[in-house]
């Protein structure tokens, strides 16, 4: 009896002892799959790079844009003018949110080689390209700055296009609009007006659309930030809450976007940048918007929405007039440069 108390005394206090040692913290998930990097597969086609015979648009500036929504600010854009354009026909318009980075001739997107051959072969109506950077003080670097940082720490970029208000549409409507209407023959109907960008500038052009679709009606997001960033994730209730707006969308992102895991591997599904993304799809197909999108494989950046520019553009784009007219041979031609007047 007495080996048997001990035995079972024994056992009581390694019992004991195992409830007191620390249980061990499931292991963080990792923020990337194995193999290789997840933007290996994206290359840009040759409707994103400089084609023998097409004639090329012209990029004028950069001007700058005083703003009166955040005093003491000032916005650097340029204009890309097709070839194509005759100042007698009104023109399409297409705004370009972190302009740096889409009118980068070395760069991911290279929305003016876009534009040139695409122009050039009737696929997209004639467009002015407006490439406009976050607002910015005087004294205030313009992005790119050192490592190529978009603005966020140095510029009014977060404040403007992550905040889920109208204050940026105003900039754009209130602003840019009477600049360009100024110097260019711009077409006033709004579903000749088109607007893009990536991360953070994408979910800034849905915000313009958004508050302004009477301006605004064609969106073009790549890995948009519609997270809670200054909370953006509140787009998909907004949509399901609202009446439905003549709002056309082309959504792209990856899934090896961010992800959303944090320090200690602690997942916060409003800074899932994928999971939101497919929210918002979601929520736009269920209220009847004539949305588009694709899903890769990519990391947060441009190598996929780059590879992919000229699909979305063409889609965005399909209801450009067209005539089917066998006779038509101007139709049947492609686009020539406008004669000089």
């Amino acid at each position: 009896m007495k080996k048997n108390a001990y035995a079972i005394c024994l056992a009581l206090a390694a019992l004991a002892a195992l409830a007191q040692t620390p249980k061990k913290q499931a292991a963080p998930q990792p923020p990337m799959p194995p193999g290789p990097n997840p933007n290996s597969q994206y290359r840009l086609g040759p409707d994103s790079l400089p084609q023998e015979g097409v004639p090329k648009g012209e990029i004028r500036g950069p001007f700058t844009l005083p703003c009166n929504i955040y005093p003491g600010t000032q916005h650097t854009y340029w204009v890309y003018v097709p070839a194509q354009y005759d100042p007698a026909v009104p023109a399409a318009l297409m705004v370009y949110q972190d302009g740096q980075a889409f009118k980068d001739e070395n760069g991911d997107l290279r929305a003016q080689n876009v534009m040139d051959n695409l122009i050039y072969r009737r696929e997209i109506p004639v467009m002015i390209g407006v490439f406009i950077n976050p607002g910015r003080t005087p004294e205030q670097p313009e992005p790119p700055g050192p490592g190529g940082d978009w603005g966020d720490r140095t510029t009014n970029r977060p404040t403007e296009y992550n905040t889920p208000d109208d204050k940026y549409a105003r900039i754009v409507t209130e602003e840019l609009m009477p600049a360009l209407y100024k110097d260019y023959n711009i077409s006033k109907d709004p579903e000749m007006h088109g607007i893009g960008g990536s991360s953070s500038g994408a979910i800034a052009a849905f915000m313009v659309a958004w508050e302004r679709p009477n301006d605004f009606r064609k969106v073009l997001s790549n890995v948009g930030s519609f997270t809670n960033i200054r909370g953006g994730y509140v787009y998909p209730e907004r949509v399901l809450a609202s009446e439905k707006k003549p709002i056309r969308i082309f959504l792209c992102d990856g899934r090896n976007d961010n992800r959303g895991i944090g320090r200690g591997g602690v997942y916060d599904e409003k800074q899932d940048w994928f999971y939101q993304n497919v929210r918002l799809m979601k929520a736009l197909t269920q209220k009847g918007y004539d949305v588009n999108y694709a899903w890769g494989m990519n990391l947060h950046g441009q190598k996929f929405g780059g590879a992919i520019m000229p699909d979305m553009m063409r889609w965005l784009w399909r209801d450009a007039p067209v005539s089917t007219d066998p006779n038509d041979m101007v139709e049947r031609s492609f686009r020539q440069p406008a004669a000089k007047k």
